[in-house]
């Protein structure tokens, strides 16, 4: 049974489900940062997944991605599945911009955390739920 690791929950904020993933913001009002969790149980690396979930994860993690480089405009879209600290399965996704307060470097280990206000929060998943609604309708039918 999934269950989600109680550091990626005490870290983020829920955005939604999508067909696969545990769509998920994280808590750092700094960048534009989405995490996506395949919700199953024991999975620590991509290729160990089932094959048909390999592929909707990728679906998934470039629909993400396209998504949130067209909301903010950023420079570089940060992809990644590293898993050192936190071992279930999970794929960042961070907008970077050549101004923010870590370019070039990483974002990890190295960003301040700068926890969302309660409004913005509630502003950022609503934006988000709605345009991840509206772009998997359209991604997924583009690619069927």
């Amino acid at each position: 049974m999934f269950s989600l690791h109680p550091k990626l929950a005490a870290d983020t904020i829920l955005i939604g489900e999508l067909p696969l993933s545990r769509a998920l913001l994280m808590n750092n009002a700094e960048l534009p940062w989405v995490i996506l969790v395949p919700r199953r149980a024991n999975a620590y690396e991509w290729h160990s997944l089932e094959i048909q979930d390999q592929r909707q994860l990728h679906i998934e993690s470039i629909g993400v991605g396209k998504l949130l480089m067209t909301l903010f405009g950023g420079d570089k879209l940060n992809t990644g599945v590293i898993g050192n600290l936190v071992s279930q399965l999970h794929v960042h996704h961070v907008v970077r911009f050549k101004d923010d307060s870590v370019w070039p470097q990483p974002v990890w280990g190295k960003i301040e955390i700068c926890r969302y206000s309660k409004d913005n929060q509630v502003r950022m998943v609503a934006q988000l739920q709605q345009a991840l609604a509206q772009s998997f309708n359209d991604f997924q039918a583009a690619i069927e």
